[in-house]
């Protein structure tokens, strides 16, 4: 009788394939590490089908594990966490929005304190100002039309010295406006970076994760994958709707800031954010490619000023 195949997983022989180069987490996660960091993780770490050890990403409380000790680990951020059912980011590719946008300003590794980038959506996690500013230095204003999410996102900041500084966070109070009431008189950014909600409905985004699943060989599970509620992950029309209107609206800002950035999930978007770009008139516009395993997805950036 013939011995059975060894399950070897695809990421075995290119560990994160398609992460950027300076991604801390382009390297499987080093769990004994990640433990002595974050004792709690211990409880969530099994090994799987091909051997390794690994947690269950369909357990919010698992990923909330992982993710804390991720930030403990690599970047020094204490007491990260978020209330329950809201919003759990994957770090690695949160992190490649931040290095990608910091190739867009010419900074690579080179910190500047004096870069300032506007966050739209920041959400109870607060992920994009806390890696950015530790990794590149930069200020950050992050928006939201949740108080709940903000005031988690401060509760945060306030457990890490020098934050508060760093990170405003400031309420949107109109959800038919982005910037209008956000940025303030006489204010500029370097950046400004927004993961959309993706999807146009509940229903929607419930299916696009069971199809996830599905495609993975896995069992379907009722919860979202890494969590998310109401203005997380859906809003009327959807990504596309969302872009539009951000770079409708961006066109009153177009002195206020060098480039104005958002993911885009899905491929079919891109017609219609290609369509708004030109009739908003920009200079110049640039569509980077991101993947993390079997997710693709890219980051459009615009600008209204003259690329040299």
């Amino acid at each position: 009788m013939k011995n059975k195949p060894k399950l070897v997983p695809p990421e075995r022989a290119a560990p994160k394939a398609g992460l950027h180069p300076r991604n801390l987490h382009r390297n499987r996660y080093d769990f004994k590490l990640l433990i002595a960091s974050s004792p709690e993780l211990a409880s969530f770490v099994s090994v799987n089908a091909y051997g390794d050890e690994s947690v269950d990403f369909a357990s919010p409380a698992a990923v909330r594990a992982l993710n804390r000790a991720l930030l403990i680990h690599h970047y020094g951020i204490q007491g990260w966490d978020i209330p329950p059912q809201y919003l759990c980011p994957p770090i690695p590719g949160r992190a490649d929005y931040l290095h990608y946008l910091a190739d867009l300003l010419g900074q690579c590794d080179q910190r500047a304190a004096d870069v300032r980038v506007l966050d739209i959506g920041t959400g109870a996690n607060c992920i994009y100002p806390l890696i950015g500013h530790r990794v590149y230095g930069w200020q950050f204003v992050g928006s939201d039309i949740d108080p709940a999410a903000l005031a988690n996102a401060q509760g945060i900041l306030n457990t890490n010295p020098g934050m508060s500084e760093a990170i405003t966070l400031r309420l949107q109070t109109s959800r038919r406006k982005i910037f209008t009431g956000v940025v303030q008189a006489d204010e500029s950014f370097d950046l400004v970076m927004c993961n959309p909600p993706f999807h146009a409905s509940l229903a929607e985004a419930t299916a696009g994760t069971q199809r996830k699943w599905k495609n993975l060989g896995k069992k379907p599970v009722k919860a979202l994958n890494f969590g998310g509620q109401g203005a997380e992950l859906w809003c009327q029309g959807g990504e596309e709707m969302f872009a539009c209107d951000m770079i409708a609206e961006s066109v009153a800002f177009c002195d206020r800031c060098f480039w104005f950035s958002m993911l885009i999930s899905k491929s079919a978007s891109l017609p219609g954010v290609y369509r708004a770009l030109k009739k908003a008139g920009v200079r110049d516009s640039k569509t980077i490619e991101m993947a993390q395993g079997q997710k693709k997805s890219r980051i459009v950036a615009w600008t209204f000023h003259h690329i040299a």
